[in-house]
């Protein structure tokens, strides 16, 4: 079994950093994969670091003369039984009928509600929740060629980060949240529940483009001195040991794969209802589910979380148990490798 993989996202992201685990784990579970992806150092740095050497394609637009051509040459060398692209751009940059000489399944893997346009080519669609798969069918995509393979997290138990580092007093209970500052994942309205949670601290761990912003925000509402930006980071899993709550603010989000994230290292999980975190989450469960856009919500689960030992640690060890049923790397793992001998057969 032979699988093309191609990537063109960018260097951070919940669907680029899924891609990165999931080749690793694919390779070293022993599929024969081709990967290509656009250049990117540090990707390429981690790939070779695990024993996969990407090829590396530019992406650009209209005007780019070199993907499209290159991405054919490869299908020709290496003829796989299956290529998976991963979002828009690079299922676009694909040839829409397999080069001469070639005959793999065409398939493409999808994190969030996108124009079905774009996969028009395609022969199965790949969704990570069961709404996108879902969503799929209510476009009007054929049921036998819609799929649900949900990702998996890392969950290597780590030591917290230590507080000084992250210049937050000992004692004082501490909120985590990640993603790219980005109006979607609501950042705006996480800090403004903090002006009703007094004695806590937030750390944010992303960049993006909100981030003056939020900065901005954070100071006409007196709570910047309880907030750290930290940017973009490696340590989640020290993050989150070190964290009393994890919380997921966002407007929009298909997935949710920070509160998996959260699940894993048996972390308390606070989220607004949008599509992702409400299909993972139990509420009162596994977690606590708060209105979108709704501060004064968000900010009363949050106390009701770090205000209440017995509570935090139910919910911490409830997701811990949806983590392991359903989101190891090993299950997910399994289910890609029958998925691609089932479309090429």
């Amino acid at each position: 079994m032979r699988v093309l993989q191609a990537m063109a996202g960018a260097d951070h992201g919940g669907a680029e950093k899924f891609f990165e685990r999931l080749v690793i784990a694919l390779h070293g579970a022993g599929l024969d994969q081709r990967v290509v992806i656009r250049k990117n150092a540090r990707r390429a740095a981690l790939l070779r670091e695990a024993g996969i050497e990407p090829v590396e394609l530019p992406f650009r637009g209209r005007l780019d003369w070199v993907t499209g051509p290159e991405l054919k040459r490869q299908l020709r060398d290496y003829q796989p039984h299956v290529v998976m692209t991963w979002m828009n751009r690079a299922t676009a940059k694909m040839p829409g009928t397999p080069p001469k000489d070639t005959n793999y399944v065409f398939t493409a893997r999808l994190g969030g509600y996108y124009d079905l346009k774009y996969y028009r080519n395609c022969d199965h669609l790949v969704g990570n929740t069961e709404d996108i798969r879902d969503y799929f069918l209510r476009e009007g995509w054929p049921a036998e060629r819609a799929h649900y393979l949900p990702n998996f997290v890392a969950a290597d138990r780590r030591p917290p980060a230590k507080r000084k580092d992250l210049n937050v007093p000992d004692r004082a209970r501490l909120i985590l949240t990640l993603g790219r500052l980005h109006e979607n994942k609501a950042f705006d309205v996480l800090i403004t529940a903090m002006a009703d949670l007094p004695d806590a601290y937030l750390a944010i761990a992303g960049e993006g483009p909100e981030r003056e912003a939020l900065e901005a925000h954070a100071k006409s509402l007196g709570v910047r001195p309880r907030i750290r930006f930290l940017g973009w980071r490696d340590d989640t899993a020290e993050l989150l040991a070190a964290a009393d709550v994890f919380v997921c603010p966002s407007r929009h989000e298909p997935l949710g794969n920070v509160v998996i994230e959260a699940w894993g290292q048996e972390r308390p999980v606070v989220a607004c209802a949008s599509q992702g975190p409400a299909a993972l989450i139990r509420d009162g469960v596994n977690g606590l589910l708060v209105p979108v856009d709704d501060a004064k919500a968000l900010a009363k689960a949050i106390q009701r979380v770090v205000g209440d030992d017995v509570l935090a640690g139910d919910l911490a060890q409830a997701g811990r148990q949806s983590y392991e049923r359903d989101f190891t790397e090993a299950q997910v793992v399994k289910r890609y490798l029958d998925f691609f001998q089932k479309v090429a057969n």
